[in-house]
């Protein structure tokens, strides 16, 4: 029997499966297939996606002071059913992202087989706030892991953002960087002392502005660019916010 998947939902109910450009990280700008999964571990204040986790009847705060109705929000599907709705969508590569994807790696790696049995170069990343050790077997099937440990900002508690284990393991792949959220040059101090801890070179260091509109965007970005050239880490926009603003399936 084929794992289930359990999938966020777009504005008209249907899976949050859909076709765009990818707005942050090392890939953007590039064509991709994105699959948003309902679920999270964590529970930051600023969320966009809150619509993935913070359910009516939960303690969990968020600045929207919105709750959600897990019932509409998330649908649940097959591993085949979730990879023929990807397949449908064609691009370079598939980008699966939450919520949190780690928490159904074993669905995930039934789905990725399913993808590859029709075409077995296609490119799959994966988005994760990095408080989840992958698999072995997620880990040969991934092409690259951005990871986003979350700051004080974010409203959680360390103990359950930062994973020295789960960190150590992520440095040890080529395959993954490492994408901070940033509200001020503060936080690119922090985000230097986790790189240098875990032994993450400065090249596998992305810095990202915390926003969900353009204006929003370019006044941190403006604010952050100085401590993030100094440090030699990349930056990182929110291009998909500029292209479409914030909504779902873009």
């Amino acid at each position: 029997m084929s794992a289930q998947l359990k999938l966020a939902r777009n504005d008209e109910g249907e899976p949050e499966i859909f076709r765009s450009i990818q707005g942050e990280g090392p890939a953007i700008g590039r064509p991709r297939t994105f699959v948003r999964l309902s679920g999270c571990n964590l529970h930051c204040v600023w969320c966009d996606t809150a619509y993935t986790w913070n359910w009516t009847g939960t303690p969990f705060e968020h600045e929207s002071r919105k709750k959600f109705d897990p019932s509409a929000e998330m649908i649940k599907l097959s591993a085949v059913d979730a990879a023929a709705l990807i397949r449908a969508l064609p691009s370079e590569g598939v980008v699966i992202t939450g919520g949190e994807p780690l928490l159904q790696m074993d669905a995930l790696v039934e789905v990725i087989d399913a993808l590859r049995a029709h075409d077995p170069r296609r490119l799959v990343e994966i988005e994760t706030n990095g408080s989840i050790a992958p698999s072995d077997g997620l880990i040969d099937r991934i092409h690259s892991f951005v990871v986003s440990p979350k700051l004080a900002h974010s409203g959680n508690d360390a103990n359950l953002a930062l994973k020295p284990d789960v960190l150590r393991r992520y440095a040890q792949l080529p395959t993954a960087v490492l994408k901070f959220v940033a509200k001020d040059a503060g936080d690119i101090e922090t985000a230097a002392e986790i790189a240098d801890r875990y032994g993450f070179p400065a090249q596998r260091i992305y810095i990202m502005p915390e926003g969900t509109t353009s204006d929003e965007l370019r006044t941190r970005g403006s604010a952050l660019i100085d401590a993030t050239i100094a440090h030699g880490f990349n930056y990182s926009d929110r291009l998909h916010i500029h292209l479409f603003g914030q909504r779902r399936g873009v």
